[in-house]
């Protein structure tokens, strides 16, 4: 169905595609893997028609095309569903599905067909709780990954691009996401798959194909009969292991974080646990357990009732206290899970986005001193390995894993004494991965107590140090994470009670 050969995309200063072949068959599963940064990306972006190759060509359905802009590319039977949502917050479901290609009555939208269609089409999605009058902002993230899936399928498309679709959706969703692929490509739509998750990759994938630093390494793999460590290896161009670093021999210090009987109605409840200097904690539930929330209230971005105190002091009541400015004065930071949306400046510097919690510290007579927060920037860079090494660089050019160590080494400015980390590896490569897994092991050996949430089981296991089980915003179970395996702490969450 489709054959891409030869693409070549360049921009200042990088050669982002090195001349990259793909093939889709009709009715496949075809997985795009690489690490971050390879150009798997700039790829479905050149095959969605938000750039223009400078070289190569791309053939659809037996005819040479080359998609001119996005609704050119959803023309010719191409849907994109990108990682980075691309909703409008303030429009409704049923608008946001429709958006470009309204359902209209004599030059006027007709909202009642709108309605009915966006009905139809999320009944299809397995998600007829969705109402398709609902603000999409309001929305949850997993419900508005099911929204931007249902515009891709309002376009009949022949061919759907997914990049990391299930990063923010439960395991039951993922199940549900697998069921609609499945139901696609029999109907002969082909598919395809961006995601880190390679047991994602194996169930749900017939061929791969991988990049490496904008070159093609492999096309056509097996997806299930393709040794992981082969694949591994042709990301990476190293073997990695999946080994999480050792934890540290000695005792956690003083308690950090007390946090007594937190509530918010109808989210959590109840929820009491602390978190000791050099101490990596753990919340593992599913999505809409209340982990997420969790954070934001200790962080001060959430009211809530009971008590939180950081190094023995309490904290405002979120919004209706000092909020988030307090608790990061006090030495709390947050990096949340909707990196781009809520921690990054993506037009603005490596170095500005670094400095941006600790910005006064850099001020003189009321004026920035630059080349001293340059200097910082680029210390910051160097310990945490940012790549390209470049501070001076737009922060959105960087890959998913780097932009995650920006983020880090904001907090790691000014001293902190609690980190919080919401999905902190998300959308990020192995290579990548092991790479933020050391960052975070080392930054609690410094004595900074660290509160991890993870939709990954085996990544709470194996980071944290305590581990709170999470359902329907109530903890089940407090114990040490070297007591528990996966299985176990699934069984919990589906059964909603202690093992």
């Amino acid at each position: 169905m489709l054959v891409m050969k030869g693409i070549v995309k360049q921009f200042p200063g990088v050669r982002a595609l090195d001349g990259v072949d793909l093939d889709v068959r009709a009715g496949e599963v075809h997985c795009l893997l690489g690490q971050n940064g390879a150009g798997k990306s700039t790829l479905i972006k050149v095959l969605a028609g938000a750039h223009q190759p400078d070289e190569g060509t791309i053939q659809f359905d037996g005819r040479t095309v080359r998609p001119s802009s996005p609704i050119d590319a959803i023309r010719l039977g191409f849907a994109t569903i990108y990682q980075e949502l691309d909703l409008v917050d303030g429009l409704s479901v049923a608008e946001n599905i429709f958006l470009g290609h309204e359902h209209a009555r004599l030059g006027f939208v007709n909202r009642a067909a709108a309605r009915r269609a966006a009905t139809e089409v999320l009944r299809r999605l397995g998600h007829p709780e969705i109402r398709p009058s609902a603000e999409v902002g309001r929305l949850s993230p997993a419900a508005k990954q099911v929204v931007s899936m249902a515009r891709a399928l309002s376009h009949e498309a022949k061919l759907i691009i997914m990049d990391e679709p299930s990063a923010a959706l439960a395991h039951d969703e993922v199940a549900n996401l697998f069921r609609i692929i499945r139901e696609l490509t029999a109907q002969g739509v082909a598919v395809v798959y961006i995601s880190h998750r390679l047991e994602e990759i194996r169930e749900i994938g017939d061929r791969v194909t991988v990049l490496k630093d904008g070159r093609t390494v492999a096309v056509g793999l097996s997806a299930r009969d393709t040794p992981t460590g082969e694949i591994v290896s042709l990301m990476t161009g190293r073997n990695v292991e999946y080994v999480f670093p050792p934890r540290a021999g000695r005792s956690p210090g003083e308690e950090v974080l007390a946090v007594e009987n937190l509530s918010s109605p109808g989210v959590f409840s109840g929820v009491s646990f602390s978190v000791r200097a050099g101490e990596i904690v753990g919340l593992a539930g599913l999505v809409g357990s209340g982990r997420s929330e969790i954070l934001e209230a200790v962080y001060g971005a959430r009211p809530f009732s009971g008590r939180v105190s950081l190094a023995g002091r309490p904290v405002g009541r979120g919004l209706t206290g000092r909020g988030v400015v307090g608790t990061v004065r006090r030495g709390m930071g947050l990096a949340p899970e909707e990196r781009k949306a809520q921690a990054l400046l993506l037009d603005q510097s490596v170095t500005a986005n670094i400095t941006l919690g600790t910005l006064p510290g850099f001020a003189r007579f009321g004026w920035i001193d630059r080349k001293r927060e340059l200097t910082e920037a680029r210390r910051l860079s160097e310990m945490l390995d940012i790549r390209p090494p470049d501070p001076e660089r737009p922060i959105r050019t960087l890959s998913g894993g780097n932009q995650q160590k920006a983020v880090l080494a904001r907090w790691l400015l000014g001293g902190r004494k609690l980190l919080l980390l919401d999905e902190p590896t998300r959308g990020v490569d192995v290579g990548a991965r092991a790479e933020l897994y050391a960052l975070i092991r080392d930054l609690a050996e410094r004595g900074i107590g660290v509160l991890l949430v993870s939709s990954e089981v085996p990544e709470v296991l194996g980071l944290a140090d305590r581990v709170l089980v999470l359902r329907e915003g109530a903890v089940i179970h407090e114990g040490e994470a070297a007591e528990l395996d996966e299985h176990r702490v699934l069984d919990m969450i589906m059964n909603g009670r202690a093992a």
